[in-house]
């Protein structure tokens, strides 16, 4: 017997890819020092939006592993469970990631294998194949997908940088499933005393166009405070990180106007810097 909370989680279930996450639901989700500026992210080196533009894999400095567990809108049957690892291999980087999200009745596993290039000093380029395997009780059974994402990352100046990410970039009549696709367009400047700020537009078959805003600043060594804006649901924005010995620790909350907080945790542990 399903309980009345079961009921509406499923209900949620049915409608979050369209209308609550604003998001292609296929993707990794972000990051906490992604989301909480505002999920900017296809134009700035960092450990989760690597996976988010595979062409960032190679502006990642270091070998690291991380872990990451989003809440949305403080409901279990919600929360995605990742961790990711990130292994540097002079001008090309590799990345290994796993996600789990939902519950007994509705579950979506997520795998990839990304890499990264440096292809020159202004541009870097990266792919990504992607897996997908979700279960439903009941009738409906598993579904199994996969596909591929990719990623330019353009560097005009050396403050200015630009990025460029496709997903699943399949035409209509050679898709046959049901993923959508996604094009994503943004770019960021670093500004003087530790000022990041960043603008997106991402388009989905899935969703209208929407628009991301976000800033990160650095008012202490090791810590960082973030803001941002997306124009789905209204949404705003912060959180903060603190890098502490080998280890990035970071948090997020993201609103909604209807549904509430969505809150993310993540850590990060550099095993090994490289030169």
């Amino acid at each position: 017997m399903y309980s009345l909370h079961r009921i509406s989680v499923l209900i949620l279930f049915i409608f979050l890819p369209s209308s609550v996450t604003g998001i292609n639901p296929y993707h990794l989700p972000v990051g906490p020092a992604e989301a909480g500026r505002g999920s900017v992210c296809i134009m700035k080196p960092g450990f989760w939006s690597s996976f988010r533009n595979q062409s960032l894999i190679s502006s990642y400095p270091s070998l690291s592993a991380g872990v990451n567990y989003q809440n949305r809108f403080n409901i279990n049957e919600l929360g995605t469970r990742a961790a990711a690892l990130i292994i540097p291999v002079g001008r090309t980087s590799l990345g290994i990631f796993y996600s789990h999200f939902g519950f007994s009745h509705f579950s979506r596993e997520t795998g990839g294998v990304a890499c990264g290039l440096r292809l020159s000093e202004k541009i870097s380029a990266g792919i990504q194949i992607d897996y997908f395997h979700e279960k439903t009780s009941g009738e409906y059974g598993n579904n199994r997908s996969v596909t591929f994402e990719g990623g330019l990352l353009i560097t005009p100046s050396g403050n200015i940088t630009v990025g460029i990410h496709l997903f699943n970039p399949v035409p209509n009549s050679l898709r046959g499933s049901i993923l959508p696709s996604t094009v994503t367009a943004g770019a960021g400047i670093e500004l003087a005393d530790g000022l990041f700020a960043g603008i997106e537009a991402e388009m989905s078959t899935c969703t209208t166009l929407l628009l991301r805003t976000g800033f990160e600043y650095e008012p202490a060594q090791n810590l960082k405070l973030r803001g941002g804006f997306c124009s789905e649901n209204t949404s705003f924005t912060f959180g903060l990180g603190y890098h502490f010995r080998s280890i990035d620790l970071d948090m997020s909350f993201a609103t909604h106007q209807k549904l509430g907080i969505t809150t993310s945790v993540s850590m990060i542990f550099i095993l090994r810097k490289t030169d």
